[in-house]
């Protein structure tokens, strides 16, 4: 008995996009259309844009692209819930209908065309396929080397990530199974995917530029996501806290006994830049240290509260869907 062909969908975030939307619809439209007719997916496949309470009219193209054509569907998220939580509510709304899915950017960066040989890997056992930057040749000087220290910053601190890797990838139902038991309301997809493990492989491919519109992650969103992504998969900061507490401990007793011996041998003198230098660094110390913990309380604030994630407002699904 001939296997059946899998259900495919795209996962396609969006916010604010109705710029860019009418320039790359097409092109995800036409890269389902393409499987399709080379018998790679079924023809219950789509692409599912997920609107994540956006203040301009994406809702209203993602509704009139569902009507018009039969391979794309929309979610919409009740208020904006940022990138990763949209992208988890999709994937969620994907997970009883797809047998595997795609997640990509909607602005056009990520070569949709990648998405042949991720279903390739697919098709040869793995469950989760990352998509990898091959380079960064387009990026300008400053990109290149934020995104840089961004990656060894997340592995320096303890965040298991691919690096040069974003949220471009395939990952089966086990897969999508998997990531559903990840209860955590702060979500940095990047580093939570690894952990699901199950047999994984890459596919790169080169990144352009984007096609319309303005970019929704600039330096200090990029460094937002980091410090989220350190703070909710690592507790490395919690243990250099400790060690440069006992780093300045030591030091301190080293201190204190020269400051004996000085005062025995009499040779003793009133020293204010000493005394400022040693206050100031204490005290700064003790602020980087208290607020570091405090990343780490506000965590642990958000999570014991239980909030949704994220709460659909509406979709394009039929009633008949599941």
């Amino acid at each position: 008995m001939a296997q059946a062909l899998p259900v495919l969908y795209f996962v396609i975030p969006c916010y604010d996009e109705e710029k860019v939307l009418p320039c790359t619809a097409p092109l995800f439209i036409e890269q389902l259309q393409r499987l399709q007719t080379a018998g790679r997916i079924s023809s219950a496949s789509r692409v599912l844009f997920v609107d994540d309470g956006s203040k301009d009219s994406t809702w209203a193209c993602i509704e009139r692209m569902a009507a018009e054509q039969e391979g794309v569907e929309g979610v919409r998220l009740s208020r904006n819930r940022g990138h990763q939580n949209a992208l988890l509510a999709g994937l969620m709304q994907a997970k009883e209908r797809a047998d595997v899915t795609i997640s990509l950017d909607c602005d056009g960066q990520d070569d949709v065309r990648a998405s042949e040989a991720m279903l390739a890997e697919y098709e040869a056992g793995c469950d989760v396929v990352y998509g990898v930057r091959a380079s960064r040749q387009a990026d300008g000087w400053f990109k290149r080397t934020s995104a840089r220290a961004f990656y060894g910053f997340l592995r320096l601190m303890g965040a298991d990530s691919v690096y040069n890797h974003a949220d471009y990838r395939l990952l089966s139902r086990r897969a999508l199974e998997g990531l559903a038991q990840f209860g955590e309301v702060n979500l940095f997809l990047r580093g939570m995917v690894p952990l699901v493990g199950y047999r994984s492989s890459s596919v790169y491919y080169e990144r352009t530029e984007r096609l319309a519109g303005e970019s929704h992650y600039p330096f200090h969103k990029m460094l937002a996501l980091a410090l989220d992504g350190i703070t909710s998969l690592s507790v490395k900061p919690l243990k250099w806290i400790t060690g440069l507490g006992m780093g300045v401990f030591c030091i301190s007793l080293v201190m204190i006994l020269w400051s004996m011996v000085r005062h025995f041998i009499g040779a003793t003198v009133s020293g204010w830049s000493s005394l400022m230098c040693v206050v100031l660094f204490l005290g700064g110390v003790q602020l980087l240290c208290v607020g570091v913990l405090g990343e780490y309380i506000g965590k642990i604030y958000a999570e014991v509260k239980h909030r949704p994630r994220y709460i659909v407002s509406e979709t394009t699904f039929s009633k008949e869907e599941p």
